[in-house]
């Protein structure tokens, strides 16, 4: 699901990232509020199990790969505003050092996986859970159903952007310019993925993590819940060092994301769309506004490989530490900064 440089129009890319921005700027005003140095490692980590989890790739029905996004259970503990910030942290981290997902395409993948997968999987959850007790079996329900959701509307949107792009951008002889493939094409390759594997994978982890915090961390679960429950304790490294160590884990068990064969659908380079290699739909050429868009960005960790690493699983497992690494330092960053804002306003 993530739309890689070229598939997009510059002029949809604009736009996308043009509908981005004011969801940016309320969640940003929204985590202000909140966000200190206790509430940075909650960011951190949902940012980072985001981050992760979409290592782990799926096969998928034609030949495919797709794979969770976290998104649902960054929106059900941090509610829709922080899972935005923290998700799109993730995805821009995944885009400029390992090239997953587009430069110009960056508007367009927070658009889509987090802000309306957050909004979604927010929506279901407390729509589902309601007032129901932190520990009820209905909250699991809930969380497994806004997993489920919030994944598949985020590829029908998706979707939608590769198949208009046939209809809207062409050359004087009607050839596509950028994503070749209608809306007869695109929805139902992306969605035959997603309605049934990579939609399961998200209700399974939404579900599991949920029912992970009712047993152990419970207070988590308040903070986007209309639930009196004191959350004063929560967050902090200590507070959170079990979602870490299951980072952690997470981390060492990514080559297995190795083992699925195949790229996900509408992530093919334009070499790939001529050659037909593997399942990939063979063209005469690659459309040349695609081809010209593609390799705009060089990421220095492209694919999630480390240039100095001749073992490709080890280099998959740095890969990780890197990105997640990188999602601290800048969380960490950002606190800094805004208690120091804090601090000089409430001086003056």
């Amino acid at each position: 699901m993530h739309i890689p440089d070229g598939y997009l129009s510059p002029a949809t890319c604009a736009t996308l990232f043009a509908a981005a921005t004011p969801f940016w700027y309320v969640a940003g005003q929204r985590i202000k509020k909140t966000l200190n140095m206790r509430m940075v490692p909650l960011l951190s980590v949902f940012a980072a199990f985001s981050f992760i989890i979409m290592m782990f790739n799926l096969p998928l029905p034609g030949g495919t790969t797709g794979h969770a996004t976290g998104v649902a259970i960054a929106a059900i503990v941090l509610g829709p505003w922080g899972s935005m910030i923290a998700v799109s942290v993730a995805l821009v981290i995944q885009a400029v050092f390992f090239g997953d997902g587009g430069i110009l395409a960056i508007g367009a993948n927070c658009f889509n996986m987090a802000i309306v997968g957050s909004l979604v999987a927010h929506w279901v959850y407390q729509g589902i859970a309601g007032k129901s007790p932190l520990i009820a079996s209905r909250r699991v329900i809930a969380a497994a159903l806004a997993g489920y959701l919030s994944i598949n509307v985020a590829a029908f949107i998706t979707a939608v952007e590769f198949g208009i792009q046939p209809l809207l951008f062409t050359d004087a002889a009607g050839t596509p310019l950028y994503a070749p493939y209608g809306l007869n094409i695109a929805i139902p390759a992306m969605m035959a993925g997603h309605l049934t594997i990579a939609g399961l994978a998200e209700l399974i982890v939404t579900a599991g993590v949920v029912a992970y915090l009712q047993r152990n961390d419970v207070a988590l679960l308040a903070f986007n819940a209309p639930v009196a429950t004191s959350t004063s304790n929560v967050g902090g490294w200590n507070g959170s060092r079990r979602l870490w160590l299951i980072i952690a884990a997470l981390m060492v068990l990514t080559p297995l994301g190795l083992l699925a064969a195949g790229t996900a659908w509408g992530e093919w380079s334009a070499t790939d769309l001529v050659s037909g290699t593997g399942t990939t739909p063979t063209l005469a050429q690659a459309p040349t506004g695609l081809a010209r868009l593609a390799d705009i960005w060089s990421a220095p960790l492209a694919d999630y490989n480390l240039p100095f690493v001749a073992n490709e699983q080890f280099g998959y497992i740095l890969s990780a530490m890197v990105g997640i690494g990188t999602i601290i330092l800048v969380f960490v960053l950002v606190g800094i900064i805004s208690e120091r804002l804090r601090k000089r306003n409430s001086a003056t």
